[in-house]
């Protein structure tokens, strides 16, 4: 699939939700059955949830970050916190998955390695907070998964070709979309969902120090999912992109392509030359 406008056009013609037609066209368009669909996507749910368990139980550091998500966990216990719990628990999740994923533990990147965190984050926190079954998380990732379909179609996912707003970012509207649809949300709102969370991050930069998947990458992964709860809640309420999803995404693409290369993923700008980065990356291979 190619538009969320195709997807809208079904919901609007069977009175299906997003995610149901976003099944039905990518069963369409592949040959398989809505079934095996599921049951892939059931596997790669439990996949995900393997991972988040296991980021959870154990200490887990990369080369220049250490385990730091079980602090929220300390914080939210001790002190009232300005995020909602629900975040809260997003967060710890998505940075307990992403520093996982830099000690090279089993993960789903979905949509990337670098973002890996952020869609666990939503789903499962959704599923701690709100107590929801399997079918619901299925659908989420369904939702999730078509709007990542027509990123990779229309766009890119690769901090190489995009900057971060094409893997951090498309994960944060990946998840908004999951989201409001797992709260059940009509077609529109996951649309909306979408484009308020892509117009946020339009332009984040893809700045890995030493071209490790850890800083800022961890701590990007933790801070973003707010903003696909946040994106999700404001369409929820009804608030409207004035610019439609499709075109939204669209224009990712065009600013990820305007980047200049040192800011793709080649460690060559931002946060990654600065003084104490570089200071960082020499000890490193120092040690090496």
């Amino acid at each position: 699939m190619r538009a969320l406008s195709e997807i809208f056009a079904v919901c609007a013609s069977s009175g299906s939700s997003f995610a149901r037609a976003a099944v039905e066209i990518e069963a369409s368009e592949s040959g398989c059955s809505l079934e095996t669909l599921r049951d892939g996507m059931r596997s790669r749910l439990k996949d995900m949830e393997r991972s988040v368990e296991e980021a959870l139980s154990g200490s887990w550091r990369g080369l220049l970050v250490p385990e730091e998500a079980y602090l929220l966990r300390e914080y939210g216990a001790d002190a009232p916190s300005f995020s909602s719990p629900f975040v809260l628990t997003a967060a710890r999740i998505a940075i307990a998955v992403s520093t996982y994923n830099a000690a090279m533990g089993r993960i789903v990147a979905a949509p990337t390695a670098g973002s890996c965190g952020i869609l666990p984050g939503l789903l499962f926190s959704y599923r701690e907070h709100f107590d929801c079954d399997d079918e619901t998380l299925l659908y989420g990732l369904f939702a999730a998964a078509a709007v990542g379909a027509v990123t990779a179609a229309r766009a890119t996912l690769a901090g190489a070709s995009g900057g971060c707003q094409a893997e951090c970012g498309a994960a944060a509207a990946m998840g908004a979309a999951a989201l409001t649809q797992m709260r059940g949300g009509t077609p529109d709102a996951v649309g909306q969902a979408v484009a308020l969370a892509y117009k946020s991050i339009l332009g984040l930069v893809c700045d890995p120090v030493g071209g490790l998947v850890e800083s800022p990458c961890i701590k990007r992964n933790g801070m973003l999912v707010s903003l696909g709860a946040l994106a999700a809640d404001m369409a929820l309420a009804g608030l409207r992109s004035l610019i439609p999803p499709d075109e939204v995404i669209d224009a990712m693409g065009q600013v990820g392509r305007a980047l200049p290369e040192s800011l793709r993923e080649t460690a060559g700008g931002g946060l990654a030359v600065t003084p104490t980065a570089r200071e960082l990356v020499a000890k490193l291979l120092h040690q090496e």
